[in-house]
Formats: C-alpha cells, sequence, structure tokens
C-alpha cells in the first residue's frame, strides 16, 4: 500500500511538472531546488485544483487522464508520456476517486520520506538519496539501463 501512495504522489508530481516549470520563469522547475513542508502542502493543492476539471472535491480517472493529455502525455506514448500514463493507471487500479485531502496527504508523506534529516526542507541532494532507495528497494534496477557492450571482432 505504501508503494502504491508513493508512486500515486510521484505521478502527481510528475504530471504537473511541466506547467510548475513554466510557473518557475524557466529556471529549472521546483524539482530543482529546496522546497519547504509548507511548499510541497501548497503545490499539492494547486494541483488538485488544476486536475479536478469539474470542481466537484474529487478527480476520477477521467479528469486525471484529461490533464496528462493536456499536459502532453496520453496513452499510447512512450518515454515520459507512457509512464505518467502507467502511473495514473496505478493511482485508479484500486480507486475510482482521490479528494483533495487525500493527495495532500500522498504529497506530504513523499514529503516526509524525502526530509532524510527532518529539518522540514528537501533538499535536492535529499531527494537524490530518496531516488536511489526507491531504486534500490525496486530491485536496484537503474532508470536507465546501459546498452551491452558489444562483441569483439575477431579477424579471420
Amino acid at each position: 500500500m505504501n508503494k502504491l501512495l508513493i508512486t500515486v504522489a510521484l505521478g502527481t508530481a510528475m504530471v504537473s511538472t511541466p506547467l510548475l516549470a513554466q510557473q518557475d520563469g524557466g529556471r529549472g522547475g521546483w524539482g530543482q531546488r529546496d522546497q519547504t513542508r509548507a511548499e510541497a502542502q501548497q503545490r499539492a493543492d494547486m494541483m488538485f485544483q488544476m486536475i479536478d476539471a469539474n470542481r466537484d472535491g474529487t478527480v476520477t480517472k477521467a479528469e486525471a487522464q484529461a490533464a496528462l493529455a493536456n499536459f502532453g502525455g496520453g496513452a499510447g506514448g512512450g518515454g515520459r508520456a507512457g509512464m505518467l500514463q502507467r502511473l495514473v493507471d496505478q493511482l485508479f487500479a484500486t480507486t475510482p476517486s482521490i479528494t483533495q485531502p487525500q493527495l495532500e496527504a500522498l504529497m506530504l508523506a513523499r514529503f516526509d520520506a524525502q526530509d532524510l534529516n527532518h529539518d522540514g526542507t528537501v533538499t535536492a541532494a535529499e531527494r537524490e538519496q530518496a531516488r536511489a532507495a526507491r531504486q534500490a528497494a525496486n530491485g536496484g534496477t537503474p532508470a536507465v539501463t546501459p546498452a551491452p557492450a558489444p562483441a569483439p571482432v575477431r579477424p579471420q
């Protein structure tokens, strides 16, 4: 269950990354700077408002899919779009909808897991350490698998 919650939080953050990077004035986006817990809470609330298209207080899979399409993702895509699609699918595999307090709790749980020294701020170094720990927990599979070395050529 915890793995699903962290995956959901990651997916939600990734869905909003392009818009947030634009709001940051193109200075690298929010993922590359230190972030406080209050900022994480504000970001979760802002993301929910962006995704909740009909403003009914819940986000359904259809709303998440529409938001994903607006951010350049969608079904059948590879790379980042495909990854975001899988995350949306995982989020709504066990629940038909999510509320703002639920999304906020997921995002704050992700923040707390990354705040390794518990000082209320997640730094780029802490973010990288949390990413490495997640990879190790998932079998150590790196994000990018290196290509195998070519076989040596033998003269004939």
